[in-house]
């Protein structure tokens, strides 16, 4: 007979204060991508039980990081299974969400519908705070029918870029658009305009441009390949063009000069590489992120990174 093992729980206002109190805390719903999309709380991390065992050591690195999981869909409660394994891989600190995502409804707690809600809030704030310039699916099919001196990159993965493109497109991934655009519009009069699938990653790609002194216009698509589509416009399937790998000594300066002035005036802090061991301390999950394309991760980057 199967051992039926039995978690602490965790109430929502706990859960509530910890966020208010920014003390760690790993709140994640269990059931798949769809039912939590349709609403879960602001901060709760979409982990499907079905992934739990592929990719706990790598998003939950710490052992003992305080977790709390939910997951009740059609009836069926998902989380006391999804914290049996949480445990069987050694998290030392599981509980469950007293009540589910339904105690968390009924104490008051507000829930979101959609996914990636705090990185699509971000874009929208972005926009309205800075006035983001931005482009309607027609202008620019205006454009590239009159031939216009229009350059239009693709902040997305290259293989979502891949997917569905915007006609003319190149892949330009989002941290890759300061240092490389230069490269793909040297002319300062060219118009430049950034697309993704919807809106975030176009919004904020736009305004690192702006933020970066980019002598050229740049724009936002409106609504990227998603406006697109539903303005009665035909999408590339299969597109393979690529930003320049080779970086003038020129433009790479600028571009340098460019980001450090943004991170000084958004007061981004430096640290050395010597230094990373003072960041892991009791209690504290440091993620150390390679943001240089794949092809350059893969020729060689600093240990530990990911």
């Amino acid at each position: 007979m199967t051992e039926v093992q039995s978690f602490p729980t965790t109430t929502s206002l706990a859960v509530r204060q910890a966020l208010l109190d920014r003390t760690e805390i790993a709140l994640i719903d269990v059931r798949e991508e769809d039912p939590y999309a349709q609403q879960h709380p602001l901060w709760a991390a979409n982990f499907p039980l079905s992934k739990l065992e592929l990719e706990a050591w790598a998003r939950i690195p710490r052992r003992d990081t305080r977790i709390v999981v939910y997951g009740e869909h059609d009836g069926e409660d998902l989380a006391p299974s999804a914290a049996a394994r949480l445990r069987e891989l050694g998290y030392t600190d599981v509980s469950l969400l007293d009540g589910g995502l339904t105690a968390w409804i009924a104490a008051g707690g507000e829930v979101f519908r959609d996914v990636n809600v705090p990185s699509k809030s971000f874009g929208e704030l972005v926009e309205a705070k800075r006035h983001t310039p931005s482009l309607a699916a027609p202008e620019v099919q205006a454009l590239i029918d009159g031939k216009a001196d229009v350059v239009i990159v693709d902040a997305r993965r290259f293989d979502e870029y891949q997917t569905m493109s915007i006609p003319t497109a190149t892949s330009l991934p989002g941290a890759e658009l300061v240092l490389r655009i230069r490269e793909l519009a040297p002319n300062p009069a060219t118009q430049v305009i950034v697309n993704c699938a919807g809106r975030t990653r176009s919004i904020i790609g736009t305004q690192s441009l702006v933020n970066a002194g980019i002598p050229n216009p740049v724009a936002a698509l409106r609504n990227g390949t998603i406006g697109w589509k539903l303005a009665g416009q035909e999408l590339d399937h299969g597109a393979s063009r690529v930003g320049p790998v080779q970086v003038d000594a020129a433009n790479h300066d600028k571009a340098r000069e460019g980001a450090r002035a943004i991170a000084a005036r958004a007061g981004v802090r430096r640290i050395g590489f010597g230094e990373l061991a003072s960041l892991h301390v009791p209690g504290r999950t440091v993620y150390q992120f390679d943001v240089r394309t794949p092809e350059e991760y893969a020729a060689g980057h600093l240990p530990g990174f990911l």
